[in-house]
């Protein structure tokens, strides 16, 4: 009886294998592959993917079965399923062919400089892309440049992942269960029928007369022979694939099948493969990678220049003109200044087994031992100081060019007139002066305001003219700038009366420098300077209140032009006079004083960063009148002494270091002073000499 062979009638779509059954059949896998839930398809049997295998780190396939394994750096516990941390530092330095450093729970291997870790992460080599990263390559590992690339090897081609290579010939490759042809395409195969035959559906099988072609000839396979409908093919039992020649069996190249990962050669075995290394290497406890025997390539030596085999172990040498240190592992230059990064700034010097910094000449070695600073401490640092620096001893200080003034920063300077001032103007506007020179009075006004800033924080100015009263021409706080008041000094009228210079002195005191009119408050600690201008004799009394608005911190300066009276002048001013009072024929030298002004008013707002009184906000006095030719005054005392109006003068003259007073004619006992050729001789010696005076110290100025 003839039982029908359902895997040659029906469509059973088995994956692999179909077998035979009484009445029916069954799908198998080849080995390796276990049946899907379908009983049809079949998938590779991974147990550590399809059962809940517990490994802490890798679960590693085994035939039927798994086993748990960890990573490079752990050992596996008792319980063969969790890893823990293994001290590979304290035995045989973990393999670490440079250095090997401990971390909190791990280690890692570290190379000397030059050198980067190969991928086993304890070997080291120049950069090697292939070798520096596990790259997946099946095959071969081709550098390039900046990276590297998978290459097959002859009869393979690369995968589409670029990493893995499979044959080129997939007929053979494949147990496809064809009938007849067994054509290649670029990604699988199709099966062919014989011409007089058809394809069956399961794409596979051809249909015709049954016949025992195995039987009947001699059919050459040198395994086993399955009969089709109209010959037979040859097939070969499990763990053998077809030859080319479609007879003969090979069994299967389990190394190029899969990615096998050995670092060296991969060997088949009956089911599977193993890793072999190198001549002159072993293989490592993972199976797949391998290390030197060579003890100084395959252990972190430590040598700092050349490592030399010895037996089982190793000594460090050191190259020409190096000594090995006590450590046995890191050398010294025989020259320690050469041998080490000494850091002197200027040279080094050895001493014995070590090392000094010395510096040029003119230099001294600073603290740290290794830099120099010039001994002149301007030259040698940053100092910062924008005009001068002034060295003293170990430290410097800074200084400001003349007409200049040390900022608080102790660095930088600024111009004297920059700084914050309360100035009035007490302009004489009476009869006497004339309205041309009343217009000459303006532009010297106007020319000490181009010398100020002009701002609501640095200079505030303001003006009264006075006559037979007193006019507030503007006060303090009416213009912020420059230009608006130098407008108004323009537009300023000529009063053209009588010369009350003491009711002008009482409205500055009691009006200008309040805080209604602009003044800052004694509290800001700005300076308070009026600036009087007369050319005559007053018409009331000035001392009063000259005096009191000196006793309150404002600093006044008088100019005298022509017929100013002296004793009023210096009733007006502040003391010292020879800085605070000026004095001219007439205004043709009020430029000369305009310069000389300019720099008292300079000075004294210089006297006023540190001199200031805290309590009251005032400034003190300065020091007593110096006897030098610096002096500028010419002191004049006019005594109504003699009968019918004549004057008798007596001058004081200072000149070189004397104080002396002069008198004009000798008194004699057959002489008389008050005669009118006496006077006249007298006044004549006089003026000249003021002239002389005024020309020698105002005007030279």
């Amino acid at each position: 009886l003839s039982v029908p062979h359902m895997c040659s009638t029906v469509e059973h779509h088995c994956d692999h294998f179909c077998i035979n059954t009484p009445g029916s059949y069954t799908c198998r896998c080849k080995q390796g592959y276990i049946l899907n839930a379908d009983q049809k398809t079949c998938s590779t049997q991974d147990l550590c993917s399809v059962e809940k295998h517990a490994c802490q780190q890798i679960c590693v396939n085994t035939p039927g079965s798994y086993v748990c394994q960890c990573y490079e750096g752990y050992e596996l516990d008792a319980n063969g399923k969790n890893c823990v941390v293994v001290d590979y530092c304290a035995l045989d330095n973990q393999g670490c062919q440079h250095e090997c450093v401990n971390t909190e729970d791990s280690y890692y291997c570290r190379c000397h400089p030059g050198f980067i870790l190969n991928p086993d992460e304890r070997t080291c080599r120049r950069p090697d892309y292939c070798a520096l990263q596990d790259h997946g390559c099946e095959q071969k590992c081709v550098n390039t440049d900046d990276s590297y690339f998978c290459q097959c090897q002859e009869g393979f081609r690369l995968n589409p992942d670029k990493k893995t290579c499979k044959k080129v010939n997939f007929c053979a490759l494949d147990r496809h269960d064809y009938d007849h042809e067994c054509v290649n395409m670029e990604e699988s195969f199709v099966c062919k029928c014989h011409p007089g035959y058809t394809q069956q559906r399961d794409g596979n099988t051809c249909r015709n007369k049954r016949v025992d072609h195995c039987a009947e000839s001699d059919h050459g396979c040198e395994q086993l022979c399955l009969n089709t409908d109209t010959s037979y093919v040859c097939q070969c039992s499990e763990g053998f694939v077809i030859n080319e020649d479609l007879k003969t069996c090979t069994r299967i190249d389990y190394c190029a099948l899969s990615y096998h990962g050995c670092e060296h050669l991969c060997v088949n075995g009956d089911r599977s493969y193993t890793c072999q290394c190198f001549e002159g290497y072993r293989l490592r406890n993972d199976g797949k990678t391998c290390k030197r025997k060579d003890i100084c390539k395959s252990v972190n030596h430590g040598c700092e220049h050349d490592c030399v085999n010895a037996g089982d172990s190793f000594v460090c040498k050191c190259q020409e003109g190096f000594l090995l240190r006590e450590d046995g592992k890191t050398c010294k230059n025989k020259d320690l200044c050469k041998s080490v990064n000494h850091g002197c700034e200027h040279f080094c010097v050895n001493t014995g087994d070590s090392y000094i910094c010395k510096c040029h000449n003119g230099f001294l070695l600073r603290e740290d031992g290794k830099t120099c600073r010039n001994k002149d401490l301007c030259k040698s640092i940053d100092h910062g100081c924008e005009h001068v620096c002034i060295k003293n001893n170990n430290s410097y200080s800074c200084q400001c060019h003349k007409g200049f003034v040390l900022r608080q920063d102790g660095k930088t300077c600024r111009r004297c007139t920059e700084g914050p001032v309360d100035l009035v103007f007490v302009i004489d506007g009476s009869k006497s002066l004339g309205e041309d020179n009343f217009e000459i009075v303006k532009q010297f006004v106007s020319g000490i305001l181009d010398t100020l800033e002009i701002s609501p924080k640095a200079a505030r100015v303001g003006l009264l003219q006075y006559s037979t009263e007193v006019r507030t021409e503007f006060t303090l706080r009416q213009f912020s700038s420059a230009k608006d008041m130098k407008k108004a000094v323009s537009q300023m009228k000529y009063m053209g009366r009588g010369s009350m210079t003491g009711l002008a002195l009482k409205q500055m005191f009691e009006r200008s420098f309040t805080e209604t009119e602009g003044a800052r408050p004694f509290s800001a600690n700005v300076p308070r300077i009026s600036i009087v201008f007369t050319d005559g004799r007053a018409q009331d009394e000035v001392s009063e209140w000259a005096a009191r608005a000196k006793r309150n911190g404002i600093i006044i300066y008088a100019i005298g032009i022509g017929k100013a009276i002296e004793e009023e002048l210096l009733e007006i001013a502040s003391e010292p006079s020879y800085k605070h009072l000026f004095y001219a024929e007439d205004f043709t030298a009020l430029e000369d004083i305009s310069e000389e002004l300019r720099a008292q008013i300079c000075e004294a707002l210089k006297e006023s960063s540190h001199q200031k009184d805290p309590s009251s906000g005032r400034l003190h006095k300065t020091g007593p009148q110096p006897s030098g030719p610096e002096s500028t005054t010419v002191a004049i005392t006019d005594v109504i002494a003699c009968p019918n109006l004549a004057i008798h003068h007596k001058y004081l003259f200072e000149d070189s270091h004397t104080h002396s007073a002069r008198t004009t004619a000798k008194a004699s006992k057959d002489k008389d002073q008050c005669k009118c050729e006496n006077l006249v001789t007298f006044q004549n010696y006089a003026t000249n000499e003021v002239r002389k005076l005024t020309q020698r110290y105002i005007l030279s100025e």
